[in-house]
């Protein structure tokens, strides 16, 4: 089988999504299926794979995502070639794989892989605030509709997307996590290197320093505690646009000595990390698909975060982390405090989450991704094409 993954950005750009092609690009070839990858810019990027295919694209910002409304030649004549193509991104992949591919029966998956209704001015910046969620709702469900299969990577965000005004056919695949790094007890990190003692409570953030993840909010909590325990310390292990913010944040609440910032740390480091760690906490309510969670949780740690779709698809609360229903801090900050002062419950709910990440190893989610891919390919080589479709075939292979 020849898969095209369709995206908006790829390498050396390095995101869930990204991750995520990586794991089921390596396992389907592993499996003996060619896998090519379509994206736009970094062109002057040395790919060690040939078949990362890149056209020219216009950087969205400083997102690491870029934008085009066609692929060159070359990308077109490759892509023809393909068994079922792979959207990641709606909006200029999406389009290129609805221009491209039905008028040549490839079917089309779409996965949504970000809430898309918390970012619509982001993503429609041209409209004003208060049409762009129209906007996204018009056009989510419009492109949906047109695809042969849209993926949702947990039921919370099927409901979204339902919300939203779509009505395709949506199947509930998570996204597969790679969870051996994390699960094969690597020695951990030495505690003492950031001011941190073997007898503490030891919190861990991992991910993204950006405003959709909500780390004021986390820090206000942790700032509530730290000031009653002093056994408490928390590492935030990662960079992005509110690194600096952040850091002076922490100064101004006169709780530094009790937080520590890693920076970027390299991502085969990250098992060591977790490792060090007793509990990991999050207060981002903008997760599709929380990998820095499934990731803590194979690692053996329970979660802290707060109900929301994502999180509350991958956190049982009470069993494998703790759920707080609400953006509450007030109870946010009570819940913190029950997890810190609870060993024992640490300890249980640490066993649960890591019996739990086994749901999400990338092995399995792949096997049923190929199982829908057979299906979808029997089921569109024998659709009809359209007089207008087929000439339209014959004029593009004449063109390019």
């Amino acid at each position: 089988m020849r898969i095209g993954m369709m995206t908006d950005g790829y390498l050396p750009h390095i995101s869930g999504i990204t991750n995520h092609i990586l794991l089921s690009k390596r396992y389907f070839e592993e499996q003996g299926h060619e896998v090519f990858v379509f994206t736009f810019g970094d062109e002057d990027y040395e790919d060690n794979d040939p078949h990362v295919i890149r056209s020219p694209g216009l950087p969205l910002a400083d997102t690491g995502f870029y934008i085009n409304l066609r692929y060159n030649l070359r990308a077109q004549r490759v892509l023809r070639t393909m068994d079922i193509v792979h959207v990641h991104h709606p909006f200029f992949s999406g389009r290129l794989a609805l221009r491209y591919c039905p008028s040549r029966n490839i079917p089309v998956v779409f996965t949504n892989h970000t809430r898309y209704d918390l970012y619509a001015q982001a993503y429609v910046p041209a409209l004003p605030e208060g049409l762009s969620e129209p906007f996204l709702k018009t056009y989510l469900s419009s492109f949906c509709q047109s695809c042969d299969l849209v993926i949702a990577p947990s039921s919370g965000v099927q409901e979204v997307l339902r919300r939203l005004g779509v009505k395709a056919h949506i199947e509930v695949v998570p996204n597969g996590v790679d969870l051996s790094p994390f699960s094969c007890d690597p020695e951990p990190i030495d505690r003492a290197n950031f001011g941190f003692t073997d007898s503490d409570i030891l919190l861990v953030y991992t991910g993204r320093l950006g405003p959709e993840k909500n780390l004021p909010f986390l820090l206000r909590a942790f700032s509530g505690i730290a000031k009653s325990y002093d056994d408490v310390g928390l590492l935030i292990v990662g960079s992005g646009p509110e690194y600096d913010n952040l850091v002076d944040r922490v100064q101004y609440m006169g709780i530094a000595d009790r937080v520590e910032f890693t920076g970027l740390v390299p991502y085969q480091d990250l098992p060591k990390y977790l490792a060090a760690a007793d509990a990991f906490v999050t207060a981002s309510v903008t997760e599709v698909h929380p990998l820095s969670v499934i990731e803590a949780q194979a690692a053996g740690l329970p979660v802290l975060g707060i109900n929301s779709p994502g999180v509350s698809d991958t956190v049982e609360d009470g069993e494998t982390g703790i759920l707080v229903q609400e953006e509450d801090l007030a109870l946010f900050t009570a819940k913190m405090v029950r997890l810190v002062t609870d060993r024992e419950g640490l300890a249980r709910m640490g066993d649960k989450a890591r019996e739990a990440a086994q749901a999400y190893a990338y092995d399995r989610t792949s096997q049923i991704l190929l199982a829908h891919y057979h299906y979808l390919i029997e089921k569109v080589s024998g659709r009809e094409r359209s007089t207008w479709q087929k000439l339209t075939v014959k004029l593009n292979d004449i063109l390019t």
